[in-house]
């Protein structure tokens, strides 16, 4: 299938709960470069909302649903639960789509390595969906590493912790690690993708999970201590039962520090009814500006705007730009994806 570039790039979502509703479908529909042509959700609840907000998209049942009209459409974005996005991105890429799936990318290593060689093959284009590194707070974090203001960083230290005392999906409730259930292959996918983006390959040394909420059956409260190859100690934590929350970024170097409080609002804006065209969208409050310096020396550095919308415009001009023949670059490379699934193995080895 290839990509008419003077019409909308015809795209399917497949799941309408967070992910569908708040993440994919509203960035999709901003972007005049793609047309949103169909919805997947069982749920009527879902339904009526999908429908109601997206009138122009055919609303059906399952991702089924979805591939069996695969000829109708050029991108298929997974919004499903952990477990079926193997089965499901290899079939769309069979079916001659290209795929965006949500992370975790999928729930082994080993299956996100075949659907990299899968789409290279049948030469589609193969993303993931790691949005967090278009937060505020993050891209504030690489243009201070850029500057060279911290002088040598040896330590960052990254936290996702939430107060969410009960297992609120249906799916999280039932789903073990081997349905990529659980923190872990959850926030922690961003925390270990941010790590890594922001200095280079590293190895597990430590690492601890546990269930502390009745009913979690995977993990959901975790840190973990890792050794970049540069040399960067790192030092993660996600917790789903967190009262009172540390800070969100922290990293110390040879010429100064910076600690960050707070979490990016892009989320909560479109939660609230928002969206990504409004000119308030990934402002930050300068309430929330994080510390810049040593302590009796800090100063306030107000956090850049969030910018989701990005990863949809890079996608657009891969794919047309000649998809998966062009040297454009995906807006995150499939393999970084299957390097963070090989730290989250290390880690439960290690656990």
């Amino acid at each position: 299938m290839t990509t008419d570039s003077n019409r909308p790039i015809r795209t399917s979502v497949a799941g309408f709960g967070l992910s569908g509703s708040v993440f994919h479908a509203p960035l999709l529909a901003a972007d005049p470069a793609f047309s949103l042509e169909m919805i997947s959700t069982s749920d009527a609840g879902r339904q009526s909302a999908a429908s109601a907000r997206y009138p122009g998209a055919r609303i059906v049942d399952t991702p089924a649903d979805i591939l069996e009209r695969a000829d109708e459409l050029d991108l298929l974005v997974l919004g499903t639960p952990p477990a079926t996005h193997y089965p499901l991105a290899k079939a769309a890429l069979e079916a001659g789509l290209d795929v965006v799936v949500d992370k975790p990318f999928t729930v082994r290593s080993a299956e996100g390595e075949e659907l990299i060689r899968l789409a290279e093959r049948l030469g589609r284009v193969l993303t993931v969906f790691q949005n967090r590194r278009w937060d505020g707070d993050y891209l504030t974090v690489r243009g201070l590493l850029d500057s060279g203001a911290l002088g040598g960083v040896t330590r960052f230290e990254s936290r996702f912790e939430r107060w969410s005392p009960t297992v609120a999906k249906a799916w999280k409730a039932e789903a073990t690690a081997d349905d990529g259930g659980g923190v872990l292959f959850d926030l922690g996918t961003h925390l270990l993708d941010q790590a890594v983006q922001l200095f280079g390959p590293a190895t597990v040394t430590h690492a601890e999970l546990a269930a502390r909420r009745a009913g979690e059956k995977t993990d959901d409260d975790v840190f973990l201590a890792l050794r970049h190859d540069s040399g960067v100690t790192t030092h993660l934590w996600m917790n789903m039962l967190c009262a009172q929350q540390g800070p969100r970024f922290r990293l110390l170097g040879s010429d100064g520090a910076f600690t960050k409080h707070g979490v990016d609002p892009q989320e909560p804006f479109i939660v609230a009814g928002g969206s990504p065209l409004d000119p308030d969208y990934g402002v930050e409050d300068r309430d929330w500006a994080g510390l810049l310096g040593r302590d009796g020396h800090l100063d306030r550095l107000p956090t850049e705007r969030g910018a989701y919308p990005e990863f949809y415009r890079i996608l657009a001009e891969k794919i047309n730009g000649g998809g998966a023949a062009s040297a454009l670059p995906v807006p995150v490379d499939p393999k970084d994806a299957v390097e963070v699934l090989k730290l989250i193995e290390q880690a439960r080895a290690l656990a």
